[in-house]
């Protein structure tokens, strides 16, 4: 191979390797490729690092700068300088932190953009896209924390802060399994729905009497619905149902549960223990041993938390969904509604205007508009709440704050729909 002047250029020859390759950058290139391409290396340094330096100002934050500045100088020394080359002055702002200087903005906005390496481009536009996501990201975290309901039972481990919003999604996906049929009543010949009513009257006392906790409750009433909807009951038969599941409920929710001869002592010795112990059997076959469903008292807690309820707010609530326990005619909204419904009623009897907030709204997904005819009918039960009736009773006690002398709000009846 005959020499030439571009083969003895010192900084060529002295990056040649063993075997007659050029390394550049990392990467090793044929000898034949080099011979092909003599020009290469003097004019590209020529164009690349004799552009116009155009100094400019990068305000998005101090990763930026610092990215671009070692981008800048990677480039440089990338390529080879030439002998008699200088290097192009870079211009800092006073306080000497390394942010270009806002001075020569009309020469670079006159460059084009085609002397700016395409990785340079890339790494300003994905902070431009950061940028709007922290933006994005900060305006959820304000209104998470203006929606917050949780933070007071951080170091709670009964409240499962951890884990409560997970909770309740399942609920609500799953709130559908424990319905059922609005006119389930119409494939019974023997009883109807004034019968159930008397029968969930007669429980409520029971539930009182006997002291247990108040989701025992909601499940027995659940319990009989889907019982009486797969299964056709005759009259003298439908008191041992409720009876039974009673103590299904008991079994599944209290740590207590109630011996089954009280539950005997309390119908009124009509039933024997076989009979409660063989119903108990059919029940929990017909039910396919399904009890873990949602009832109204699952989103009853976590709505009245939501809506900031002190201990009236929170009585009368409760007295207003156990009135809408009792009626057939409530069956056709689903527990989550009915709880927020039955909030949504309590505001409005204790403040006589409607007081349903963002938050509430955030949390149970319903708006007013959506509540207002399952809350509208809640208000005639609550006109219609006699003295005798069992829900009545309980509420009227001082342990209830006697909620029941609050007035109904009618006003809701007189809306426009």
């Amino acid at each position: 191979m005959d020499g030439s002047d571009e083969n003895k250029n010192p900084v060529v020859t002295k990056q040649l390797n063993s075997q007659g390759g050029l390394r550049m950058g990392g990467v090793r290139f044929p000898q034949h490729k080099i011979n092909n391409n003599r020009r290469a290396l003097s004019n590209i340094n020529q164009n690349i690092l004799g552009a116009k330096n155009c100094p400019y100002v990068v305000n998005k934050r101090g990763f930026s700068e610092k990215v671009s500045g070692q981008l800048r100088s990677n480039q440089q020394s990338f390529f080879p300088k030439e002998e008699n080359e200088e290097p192009k002055p870079t211009t800092l702002n006073p306080k000497g932190t390394g942010d270009c200087a806002a001075t020569g903005m009309e020469e670079c906005e006159l460059a084009s953009d085609e002397l700016i390496p395409m990785f340079v481009k890339h790494t300003e536009a994905m902070m431009d896209e950061i940028d709007q996501l922290v933006e994005v990201e900060m305006e959820d975290v304000e209104e998470d924390h203006v929606l917050d309901i949780d933070s007071s039972d951080v170091k709670d481990p009964l409240a499962v802060v951890e884990y409560i919003e997970s909770i309740h999604a399942h609920y609500r996906g799953t709130e559908d399994s424990g319905r059922v049929s609005p006119n389930y009543m119409m494939r019974q010949f023997d009883i109807n729905e004034k019968m159930r009513a008397i029968l969930i009257h007669w429980l409520i006392e029971v539930h009182y009497k006997f002291k247990l906790m108040e989701e025992t409750l909601f499940l027995t009433v659940n319990l009989i619905d889907r019982f009486l909807e797969c299964e056709t009951v005759v009259r003298k038969k439908l008191q041992l149902v409720g009876v039974t599941a009673l103590l299904l409920a008991c079994k599944y929710e209290e740590i207590s549960v109630p011996l089954v001869d009280d539950l005997i002592f309390i119908s009124d010795q009509s039933y024997t223990r076989k009979e409660i112990l063989q119903m108990e059997k059919e029940m929990v076959n017909a039910l396919q041993f399904n009890m873990s469903v949602p009832t109204p008292y699952v989103f009853m807690r976590r709505f009245l938390k939501a809506a900031q309820a002190d201990n009236k707010l929170e009585a009368l609530s409760f007295f207003i969904i156990e009135l809408a326990l009792v009626e057939y005619e409530m069956l056709k909204f689903p527990p989550s509604m009915l709880a927020a419904a039955a909030i949504f009623t309590a505001q409005c009897s204790l403040h006589r205007s409607k007081q349903w907030t963002k938050a509430t709204e955030w949390h149970t997904t319903y708006t007013e508009d959506q509540l207002m005819d399952c809350s509208r009918l809640m208000v005639t039960y609550h006109q219609k709440a006699g003295t005798l009736n069992g829900v009545y009773k309980k509420y009227s006690s001082r342990k209830f704050g006697c909620v029941t002398n609050f007035e109904p709000a009618q006003f809701l009846l007189n809306l426009s729909v």
